[in-house]
């Protein structure tokens, strides 16, 4: 009988061993490949520099009240409030010993494409990461290569203010187990290229849908509401829906939406606000054709109610 149980609690164990192993696997960190950063060539610097506005750097990593050219001081320190606790943006700037001055291409690509950090760790998604992960090893190198021309600033940032489970960054590889896609949010049946342009931009750099897409209790986006705005992710007032469901930007048209990303006012000669007002400011740099990109892919979007 002793013999039989034993045997019994031996299978269970290596069950139980199977299925951690298992877990782990399926949850590990994941870079890319080493040979992704290989041979990159030189940055293209003003691709590097749209794509630096596009995906609104300044709106989060530049010291508070920075004005004029201290925008693009990268400094970090913003503290962003979460149900989870306060996600402290750390400094990007090409400081050695602050910033990322000393990162390789593979430690910025993987952190930009996978939410893997330096140290081979699970980045938590406060960083954008899963929308960043639409774009491509050639976007990553010219926007590294832009990022290296910008100042250096040596303020370092608090670590982040998180409780447990929170503060456990091994349970980020369950949540990007069910969260983490870097596949399109919708797919359209046209190939026009303008369009198409305007997905990669709200989808990849310009990373909207984290903010107006709503969250489920672990902080996954609900992406069957794409765009359909929700509870604000800092906790005060709620962030719009901008498809063509919406009572009111539903009802601007392409044209419309460009002026705002231009000059920050409505139809209605209302003036951009909150969080919207920093990233207003970043759309502005944009080319005309590129707003005009973004204008037509939020028109052509599913509309939510």
């Amino acid at each position: 009988m002793a013999l039989r149980w034993g045997r019994v609690l031996g299978a269970g164990a290596a069950v139980v061993a199977v299925g951690v192993a298992a877990a782990w696997f399926l949850t590990k960190p994941n870079p890319m490949p080493a040979e992704t950063w290989n041979g990159r060539g030189e940055p293209d610097l003003a691709r590097g520099e749209m794509l630096f506005w596009a995906g609104g750097c300044t709106g989060c990593h530049a010291a508070g009240g920075a004005t004029g050219e201290e925008v693009k001081v990268m400094s970090g320190g913003l503290a962003l409030t979460s149900p989870f606790g306060t996600f402290y943006v750390p400094n990007i700037s090409p400081d050695p010993q602050a910033g990322i001055g000393e990162w390789t291409l593979a430690e910025f690509g993987n952190a930009m494409l996978r939410g893997v950090g330096r140290e081979g760790e699970h980045l938590y998604p406060s960083f954008p990461y899963t929308s960043y992960a639409r774009m491509s090893p050639e976007d990553i190198n010219d926007l590294f290569g832009y990022l290296k021309t910008l100042p250096a600033s040596g303020n370092v940032a608090p670590p982040h203010e998180l409780s447990f489970p929170f503060n456990m960054r091994i349970a980020l590889g369950g949540w990007k187990f069910l969260f983490f896609d870097d596949g399109p949010r919708v797919e359209f049946a046209s190939a026009d290229e303008k369009l198409q342009r305007g997905q990669f931009l709200v989808e990849g750099p310009g990373h909207c849908g984290e903010c107006h897409t709503p969250r489920n209790a672990l902080g996954g986006l609900q992406t069957a509401q794409w765009l359909a705005g929700g509870p604000n992710p800092e906790g005060e007032g709620r962030i719009p829906n901008i498809t063509p469901g919406s009572r009111s930007v539903g009802s601007w048209s392409e044209s419309d939406l460009v002026s705002y990303f231009q000059t920050g006012f409505t139809p209605d000669y209302d003036s951009v606000g909150g969080s919207m007002v920093e990233v207003q400011k970043n759309l502005a740099h944009l080319p005309q054709a590129d707003l005009e990109a973004i204008a037509a892919y939020l028109k052509a979007v599913p509309a939510q109610e």
